[in-house]
């Protein structure tokens, strides 16, 4: 039996990056990881999964040794980002400037984030990285918890992380439940080639059936993100690529540009999930395992890091005091933290999906008026985009 301080199940871009964290403070720990990502390419084309990184975000990882790495392989920054219903003219734009930072983001593929938390763990004498690992079993158990894998293996620790993404097999070991619906609508994602060169602005227009989503991508790509109705959603999949661009082109503002060619494509559904709770004792939820959320505004990832950021200190707090770190007293300050801030970002989230998903007249002057207002709202303004990027609150 191999025993850890802290186990961490899941080896995506926020377990590992929670490892890194925790390294070089006396703690032993494990990182179980079942699909460890493939090696960075650059002759390929961008991954079809990708997120944009905040500013918050980008300064977490550049703390954990990771940043450097992603900027090594591939991102995108973006300067500006207009959000518009009907006619642009009636949006709000939002700028780096604004918000006192050099970008609002990067669009970096998850793939190479999770890449660049994985190199930042690995080499570290107190971190124990197993990939590809298979699980069979997991028991909890309040502060000796087991993992089983299906090579035989088994392993223990005071504290089990559950960063094991929506679907949580950790959470539901430890009999903590979700509260959960479907959006009803779905996700397209496509990856095209585009005849303009990289943008450094991101763009989100609200329709009566969904948004649309632009987000640009290092060279001559660009991601395309088309939220719509579930068999809509299919019938745009089932499109040949020459079709599709066509159904793009026809749908979406003349600002995109002419597409060369779809890379891939692909598609999703939205379901917003929350944990009952994040800790018990011996237990404790980061990232999707204790979230998701509606990825119009493309938080999910930035919770996920914050989360990781403010464990990380609550765990390593309490054992330079001699407490407890594992213990449900000691957790709870990273439930008080990060509960909340997630619930209110969900409910943002919503307010968007759900306010701009009505077509009533009324409802739509009210939006067009805000969103006018918005732009002139100076400090307030400010506020509000540095609140998006993760540098306010939480």
């Amino acid at each position: 039996m191999q025993h850890s301080d802290i186990l961490i199940v899941g080896g995506g871009m926020v377990g590992s990056a929670l490892a890194a964290a925790l390294s070089g403070h006396g703690l032993s720990i494990a990182v179980l990881e079942q699909t460890p990502p493939a090696p960075f390419d650059a002759t390929q084309p961008p991954d079809l999964r990708v997120s944009a990184i905040s500013p918050a975000s980008a300064r977490f990882l550049a703390g954990i040794g990771a940043w450097d790495a992603v900027l090594e392989m591939r991102a995108a920054p973006y300067l500006r980002m207009q959000v518009w219903e009907g006619e642009e003219t009636d949006g709000t734009l939002f700028t780096a400037e604004e918000a006192g930072e050099a970008a609002l983001g990067h669009i970096v593929e998850n793939r190479v984030a999770q890449l660049a938390a994985t190199q930042a763990l690995l080499g570290k004498a107190d971190i124990d990285y197993l990939a590809p690992a298979a699980i069979r079993r997991i028991v909890y158990q309040p502060f000796a918890s087991r993992v089983e894998l299906e090579d035989g293996r088994q392993l223990s620790a005071r504290l089990l992380v559950a960063a094991d993404g929506a679907r949580s097999s950790v959470r539901d070991a430890a009999g903590i439940g979700v509260t959960s619906w479907d959006y009803p609508m779905h996700a397209l994602v496509a990856c095209c080639e585009q005849e303009q060169t990289q943008q450094d602005i991101t763009w989100q227009r609200f329709t009566p059936t969904g948004p649309q989503a632009f987000l640009p991508l290092t060279g001559q790509y660009g991601s395309l993100v088309w939220y719509h109705r579930p068999p809509e959603v299919q019938r745009l999949l089932a499109l040949d690529e020459a079709e599709l661009a066509a159904a793009f082109h026809a749908a979406f503002p003349r600002k995109l540009g002419n597409i060369r060619r779809i890379v891939a494509k692909g598609s999703f559904a939205l379901t917003r999930r929350h944990a009952q709770r994040y800790v018990k004792d011996g237990v404790a939820l980061v990232g999707d395992a204790a979230h998701t959320i509606h990825p119009l505004a493309g938080q999910g990832v930035n919770l996920g890091f914050q989360d990781a950021a403010k464990l990380a200190e609550v765990i390593l707090e309490a054992a330079a005091q001699g407490r407890d770190f594992a213990a449900v007293d000691a957790l709870q300050r990273y439930q008080r933290a990060r509960k909340p801030a997630n619930l209110a970002m969900q409910t943002a989230m919503d307010g968007f999906c759900y306010g701009f998903g009505n077509d009533i007249a009324p409802l739509r002057l009210a939006r067009k008026l805000g969103m006018r207002l918005a732009n002139h709202a100076g400090p307030l303004k400010r506020e509000a985009i540095r609140y998006a990027l993760g540098l306010r609150g939480g």
